[in-house]
């Protein structure tokens, strides 16, 4: 796999709507004002160390269905997009911008701000029911892995933790059901 720069905001506009798998997208404070689209209010997903491809895949067919921005995964310990994820995510791969970045704790470190809130998804007492949780800004939802849930520093760099109110005997979801269901009541919330 060849690794591309690609640079000026209609290139890198047009390169995010095509095929092109984007590690990183950088932007100044002048780029974000003037370009509505770099600073899209529209959901992300993002996942820490979701191995099992087909739960990406689905997991990327939800976030395209929903109208969220992108995807995004860690460099280690991750799933990556392969014929098993693009089979499993009904082609909504080639549709929906995933990114692959080095230190997905960093990450949030830097992308957070009053215009985007992090909600790490958890189904522990203290986390707060997706009813109740203002999902209607701009939001980067964090789903763990399947079985181990958020890693301790990803955990932290969320501002605050979401849960999907279960009535059952079952503890959790699936990821890729977690995922569809907190990505719904985003857009929910914003078409209400």
């Amino acid at each position: 796999m060849s690794v591309d720069l690609v640079y000026g905001r209609r290139s890198v506009r047009e390169a995010l709507r095509g095929r092109r798998e984007a590690l990183e997208v950088w932007a100044t404070e002048r780029a974000l004002k003037a370009e509505p689209w770099l600073a899209d209010a529209s959901p992300k997903v993002m996942l820490d160390r979701v191995t099992d491809p087909r739960n990406l895949g689905a997991v990327c067919r939800s976030a395209e269905g929903a109208g969220a921005t992108g995807v995004v995964v860690p460099a280690h310990g991750s799933a990556i997009v392969t014929p098993a994820v693009a089979r499993a995510s009904a082609g909504a791969v080639e549709h929906l911008p995933i990114a692959v970045v080095t230190n997905l704790a960093r990450y949030l470190e830097e992308v957070k701000s009053g215009a985007l809130w992090v909600y790490g998804a958890a189904g522990e007492p203290g986390a707060a029911s997706m009813w109740d949780t203002d999902l209607s800004g701009g939001v980067a939802l964090v789903l763990g892995a399947e079985g181990k849930g958020l890693r301790p520093l990803v955990r932290r760099m969320c501002d605050a933790l979401v849960s999907i109110p279960l009535l059952g005997q079952v503890e959790s979801l699936n990821v890729s059901v977690a995922a569809a269901l907190l990505l719904y009541e985003a857009r929910r919330q914003r078409n209400d």
